[in-house]
C-alpha cells in the first residue's frame, strides 16, 4: 500500500504551497511542480528531466536527507545561474517516503 507524503514548495512569486505527493508513481520534485502548476507552463523540467537545462533547480531549505548529486546533476548545476550551496534538480529527486516533510524553494528562472 502507497502512503502519499508532505512536500512544501515555494514558488518563485515567494508563496508556500503545501502539496500530497504519490512515493509510488516514481515522480520527482519537478514533476510534482508541473501537477501542481506552480510555475507558469514552459518555464519548468524544460529538458524532461534529463538534468540538462536546470530550470527545475530548487533550493533545500530544511534537513531532510536525499540522495547524494548525480555527476550529472553537479555538472549541469556547475554551469547554472543563482546557484546556492543548498541547490539542486528538482528532476533529481524521486519521491519518496524517506523525504516526506521536504521543504523547497525554487529557484528563479533566469
Amino acid at each position: 500500500m502507497s502512503q502519499d507524503v508532505t512536500i512544501k514548495i515555494i514558488d518563485r512569486e515567494g508563496v508556500p504551497h503545501e502539496v500530497q505527493a504519490p512515493t509510488d508513481m516514481n515522480m520527482n520534485i519537478m514533476e510534482l511542480v508541473r501537477a501542481y502548476e506552480l510555475a507558469p507552463e514552459g518555464t519548468i523540467g524544460i529538458c524532461g528531466g534529463m538534468a540538462m537545462c536546470a530550470s527545475c533547480q530548487c533550493y533545500v531549505l530544511n534537513d531532510v536527507e536525499l540522495p547524494e548529486k548525480s555527476a550529472d546533476e553537479d555538472a549541469m548545476l556547475w554551469e547554472a545561474f543563482n546557484v546556492k550551496e543548498n541547490s539542486r534538480l528538482g528532476c533529481q529527486i524521486h519521491i519518496t517516503p524517506e523525504i516526506n516533510g521536504l521543504e523547497v524553494e525554487l529557484a528563479p528562472e533566469s
